[in-house]
């Protein structure tokens, strides 16, 4: 019988892809583990503990939080704290980063950027959440970290993963060399490899977005969720649609299955809903590695300018030809949202 290869195992035999790091990033992936498991255990109990329901406080977006949201908070960040190699924390669930200090991380090179518990809206009705978070490095070795040092980019992540808390749980990961996904064997307490060189299809026949909002979308949506939605053989329409509510279950569907996940601007949310740091900008990254596209509708979602902690976007994400279709329709549909013209006719048949 074949050993499967363990989390830890994995990443010191990868540690040689980033020839500038001395071990700091495989020990910061590892503590993002070790809090995952805390996070999963607590999950593993929803519902025969005081854990499930709605807390008295609300986050920074206004959004009422779950309990598990503050613990799963707390968690990530003591991890992060504890491990030494993360001297900002940036959370969903807090109004300004954190800054890290002590004697154990005054030499710190990374900032991490966290969605502690995405889809938490989902944990009282079991169904699949999920943990976002993305890597930064430091820009400068010493001293303060500065503002452009805490707002980068998503081009310029160093790593980015997820986990999803389902009928497996699962660590996904990218550090710029492909996609690999680690499921936890709960008999040994280990992420073991499970799913290596992870890669989204160019094709699918899943769309996944909100139709509740179909009368507030944007036109280029509207026609794109048309397009989907009427018959045409060669290309294997009509599409399924399947949307959970969680942005980590629906794109890990998508990913393996592939497919294409939508979340547009609406008349509610003339920027998008989604969050750009902690949210699309890892989840990209993660795609875009395994061979997909993400987008706002107009622009790759890595080069959008950073200029918020909290800062919110459009998404159109997944399988490479159908984000493409997508951005057409945008291009062609919708211009008021962005001067653009598109050459040449688009016909939904």
């Amino acid at each position: 019988m074949k050993v499967a290869k363990t989390l830890g195992q994995f990443i010191i035999e990868k540690q040689a892809d980033h020839p500038y790091a001395k071990g700091e990033l495989s020990r910061l992936l590892r503590d993002i583990g070790i809090a995952a498991k805390i996070v999963n255990r607590e999950i593993n109990k929803a519902g025969l503990m005081d854990n499930i329901g709605e807390a008295e406080t609300m986050n920074v977006q206004g959004e009422q939080q779950k309990k598990m949201d503050i613990y799963a908070n707390e968690q990530f960040i003591s991890a992060l704290q504890s491990g030494g190699e993360c001297c900002i924390v940036i959370s969903e669930e807090n109004n300004e980063y954190i800054n890290i200090e002590g004697e154990i991380s005054k030499d710190a090179k990374y900032i991490v950027a966290i969605d502690p518990l995405d889809g938490s809206s989902n944990i009282d009705v079991n169904v699949s959440v999920g943990t976002i978070f993305s890597v930064y490095r430091r820009k400068s070795p010493e001293g303060k970290v500065t503002p452009d040092e805490i707002l980068q980019k998503g081009v310029e992540q160093v790593a980015a993963g997820y986990l999803i808390y389902g009928s497996s749980t699962m660590l996904v990961y990218t550090t710029g060399k492909g996609v690999n996904g680690f499921t936890l064997d709960p008999s040994i307490g280990e992420f073991c490899l499970s799913h290596p060189n992870m890669r989204i299809p160019e094709d699918g026949i899943i769309y996944s977005i909100n139709e509740g909002y179909y009368t507030h979308f944007p036109d280029g949506v509207k026609k794109y969720i048309k397009y989907c939605q009427v018959e045409d053989k060669p290309t294997s329409r009509p599409y399924t649609s399947r949307y959970i509510g969680s942005m980590i279950a629906d794109m890990h569907r998508n990913i393996i299955l592939g497919g294409i996940y939508i979340y547009p601007v609406t008349a509610s949310a003339p920027n998008g809903k989604l969050r750009l740091v902690y949210e699309c900008n890892p989840m990209a990254f993660i795609v875009e590695q395994a061979g997909g596209k993400a987008s706002n509708g107009y622009q790759r979602i890595l080069d959008l300018e950073v200029t918020e902690l909290h800062q919110r976007t459009a998404i159109f994400i997944g399988s490479k030809n159908m984000v493409e279709k997508a951005e057409e329709m945008m291009a062609f549909f919708s211009p008021q949202q962005k001067k653009k013209t598109f050459e040449g006719d688009i016909v939904i048949q």
